[in-house]
């Protein structure tokens, strides 16, 4: 099938379903529950193809994470559609209604997008979890991942379709991509005359293409380079913990955390167990001058560790003297993602909440919780680091536009 084909059939079905009730919406999401259940075994062979063929080209650890399908994953990608249908249907809630000195009604009414395009990487969780939300807010999908992971996807999509065919809904509602050549992808960015919005969820690399070349309107997800500042009233229990779970709970996603910076009067005493705590998943502590010389077993950073999501078991530590300066560094070297703070002082807590320019900011957490489910969505289309028009983990509502709807009774414009 050729680009066109799919961005017109994607077009016409979309109408279909900026339609659908709720009900029909729901059934078609536990249909398609259902089924990734019943496919499992095949949906685990494919990716057992593509994890071999991974592994052969050596990827990294990070990246061959994101790869892998389990049955627990695939069950957590069947729940995340269950999980889906459970939320309200944004779609058709009136956001306003005034009326006008002149009799008229107007008011504002929320609608699909319409298609939505998405490129992504070797994360075949993706899959699903785009179709869940797109099918959910009305809107079709058409599916571009990563030659890593075609398998994987061509298997979660043939289980998807096959769930809404027996729900009696159309299976065009999800649309993959299969073919792999980079002139493809490029020409599904110019797809402008079919597909309204395309979001890139990948690295640095990928994102950047998508936004520089596409001809259709974008919503950037961006890389994760997350920070967490250890203020020098921090528990260093607390920081330890929060550390440990944003740098080691899964190393290969966007809101883990890379980057370190330390309030310079608790270096001498935090730094050293900072090391034997991360010793226990053998991270690579790249310091500042400083810090290497506190504890000489770091790696002496370099500037482009300050910038870098590492994606593996690194981790950059520079010292501060202050909250403005550890701000300072993290606006300068965030992708405006995920970054927090470890403190028991209110003044700086809310200095930090109130100057950090990022998507989520957070006092005395794990980055890690920047995440739809997390945050009560569902299952999430990326993190939006950008500020027009969704910003942080999107759900159902970011996945909407809204339409203005105007009630008279024979008024016309003098």
């Amino acid at each position: 099938m050729t680009l066109q084909e799919i961005g017109q059939r994607a077009q016409a079905v979309s109408r279909k379903l900026g339609i659908l009730g709720v009900t029909e919406k729901n059934q078609g999401l536990l249909a398609a529950a259902k089924s990734l259940i019943a496919g499992q075994e095949e949906i685990l062979a494919a990716n057992q193809k593509d994890m071999e063929k991974a592994a052969a080209a050596g990827m990294s650890q990070g990246l061959l994470d994101r790869l892998k399908l389990t049955q627990a994953r695939i069950q957590g990608m069947a729940d995340g559609l269950r999980q889906v249908a459970a939320l309200d249907d944004p779609v058709g809630e009136v956001l306003s209604m005034k009326q006008r000195p002149n009799g008229l009604m107007i008011g504002q009414k929320r609608v699909p997008l319409g298609v939505i395009g998405i490129i992504y990487e070797a994360r075949p969780n993706v899959t699903a979890d785009a179709f869940g939300l797109c099918f959910k807010s009305g809107n079709a999908v058409i599916l571009k991942g990563g030659s890593d992971a075609i398998c994987s996807n061509q298997a979660i999509v043939a289980c998807l379709q096959r769930g809404l065919l027996e729900a009696n809904l159309p299976a065009d509602a999800v649309q993959l991509i299969s073919d792999t050549d980079r002139a493809v992808t490029q020409a599904f960015m110019k797809l402008n005359q079919y597909v309204d919005v395309l979001i890139p969820r990948g690295g640095a690399g990928l994102i950047r293409a998508v936004v520089e070349n596409s001809t259709i309107p974008v919503i950037e997800t961006g890389t994760g380079n997350c920070h967490i500042f250890v203020d020098e009233s921090a528990d260093f229990n607390m920081a330890l913990d929060i550390i440990f779970n944003a740098k080691t709970q899964r190393i290969g996603v966007c809101n883990a955390c890379e980057s370190l910076i330390i309030h310079r009067k608790i270096a001498a005493g935090f730094l050293p167990l900072l090391k034997a705590r991360l010793d226990e998943k053998q991270v690579e502590i790249r310091g500042d001058e400083e810090a290497c010389r506190i504890v000489p077993e770091f790696v002496k950073a370099t500037e482009e560790d300050w910038g870098r999501e590492y994606l593996d078991y690194m981790i950059s530590c520079k010292l501060v003297d202050s909250v403005e300066e550890a701000i300072e560094h993290i606006n300068r070297y965030n992708t405006k993602h995920s970054e927090a703070i470890i403190t028991k002082d209110y003044a700086n807590a809310q200095k930090f909440l109130n100057e950090v320019d990022a998507a989520a900011v957070y006092v005395n957490a794990s980055t890690r919780f920047t995440d739809g489910c997390e945050f009560g969505f569902g299952a999430e289309i990326g993190i939006s680091t950008q500020k027009l028009h969704a910003r942080g983990p999107m759900g159902l509502k970011e996945l909407t536009t809204t339409k203005y709807i105007i009630y008279g009774n024979g008024q016309v414009r003098p």
